[in-house]
């Protein structure tokens, strides 16, 4: 939900970041309108209670002769009271539904426009040249007894696959490295659940337009499998006020995540680029409004130290407006290079959502004031906190690892960082004899 006060306040900003997103600009004048219609509802409601509330004082202190009539005003303004309180409820269903219909804000700079509008910021590493016809990482993870696509596909359907041998353990390994880089930066480490209530899916703002790629369990349970850790960790402190003076709460979270893929047909269907489940480590903050956009550049720095750290070329990209999803104002993609692609392809997102997610669900901290100043610290209003979160590692990196590290046997190097969480192994040697098919 965005702020209130901006759009009563600065209706125009408002307008500006829904034209950016290629959304409707009417929204906004419909949600001021709602908005007054509520709160006009609401007072009328409050002051006929509170003209309930003396008029049952006078009934009390009523001679008994004067009762019988004044029961029945009492009943008639009762009546009226529950008419009014009746359309304040439907007014303000009426401006949630309104203001749902905003998207977060967008920050000042964010590129107008939808998914090709990108910005690109820079590029890091060396594309890596060939002499030798490169192969696909399906074909490198099928020789290296890797990844098993075909017994995937039997157990669960398109989309699912099995990593075996080097290609679990080659997951893992990543996956460590990560949650190492994390604890090093002061991230708490979580394990999170892929099961989450509603109204923590809808809080984190993926119920919106793109509700159709989220799995829900909708019979007796009424859950929603997670298609990132950032949906439990953004409810871990829903409807607290947490402490921010000694700075920002910085999480990884290590779950399985789901996604439908609804609307991929077609795209991407050889390999593991895009898949229904995988593994990933979410960087996940809570910070002021203020530290913000300083905060997601450090997120954004400790994914390019890991890409770098593993070898890889890529590109940073600040995403267009439409291409932000509800709830992001900003959102800083990192896209590695994939030779056989011949192309930059996502392996991460960062993003600041400043107080919009912190709002649907109700997370504030107290703003810090002279600790010598007793009534100044009782007086102190809570703020709503901002939050951003970002990719540390997952399963789509080994694409680019095979990728970019393989020789000509159909071998690949192992980066140097990741030889400690595999016992030391400098090169994944190719099983050979139809192993991998076994």
């Amino acid at each position: 939900m965005i702020d209130l006060a901006l759009l009563r306040e600065n209706p125009e900003i408002v307008r500006r970041s829904q034209a950016a997103r290629g959304n409707d600009q009417s929204t906004v004048d419909v949600a001021l309108e709602a908005d007054r219609s509520r709160r006009a509802a609401l007072s009328a409601f409050e002051e006929l209670r509170a003209e309930q509330n003396a008029f049952g004082k006078l009934v009390a202190k009523a001679p008994k002769e004067e009762k019988a009539a004044l029961v029945a005003q009492a009943k008639d303004l009762a009546e009226r009271v529950k008419q009014a309180q009746h359309a304040s409820n439907e007014a303000a269903e009426a401006a949630s539904a309104a203001l749902a219909r905003i998207e977060n804000v967008v920050i000042d700079g964010v590129p107008a426009g939808g998914e090709a509008d990108f910005v690109e910021l820079r590029r890091v590493g060396e594309v890596p040249a060939f002499d030798f016809e490169p192969r696909d990482h399906l074909e490198l993870g099928e020789l290296l007894g890797a990844i098993d696509m075909e017994r995937g596909a039997k157990v669960s359907g398109a989309r699912f696959y099995f990593l075996r041998g080097i290609g679990a353990r080659l997951e893992i390994a990543l996956m460590n490295l990560a949650l190492d880089k994390a604890l090093q930066n002061g991230f708490v480490p979580l394990i999170t659940p892929t099961l989450v209530r509603p109204e923590i899916m809808q809080g984190t703002g993926f119920l919106g337009e793109h509700a159709d790629e989220v799995y829900h369990l909708d019979k007796d349970d009424d859950l929603y499998l997670v298609g990132t850790s950032e949906v439990a960790l953004a409810g871990y402190h829903k409807d607290e006020i947490v402490d921010l003076a000694d700075g920002a709460l910085r999480y990884a979270g290590w779950s399985t995540c789901y996604r439908r893929e609804a609307g991929s047909h077609g795209k991407d269907t050889r390999g593991i680029i895009r898949v229904h489940q995988f593994n990933k480590l979410e960087m996940f903050v809570y910070t002021t409004a203020e530290e913000a956009e300083a905060e997601h550049l450090r997120l954004v720095a400790l994914q390019e130290e890991m890409l770098t750290s593993l070898g890889l070329a890529y590109r940073v990209i600040d995403v267009a407006a439409g291409d932000l999803g509800s709830s992001a104002a900003r959102k800083y993609d990192i896209e590695a290079w994939v030779p056989t692609q011949g192309a930059f392809r996502e392996l991460t997102s960062t993003s600041n959502c400043t107080t919009f997610q912190a709002r649907r669900l109700d997370v504030r901290h107290r703003p810090a004031v002279d600790a010598t100043d007793a009534a100044a610290q009782g007086a102190a209003k809570t703020q709503h906190v901002a939050t951003l979160n970002g990719t540390l590692a997952t399963t789509r990196w080994i694409v680019a690892l095979l990728e970019t590290h393989q020789q000509e046997d159909g071998s690949v190097r192992v980066p140097e960082v990741l030889r400690p969480y595999l016992g030391g192994l400098e090169v994944i040697q190719p099983l050979g004899d139809g192993r991998a098919a076994r």
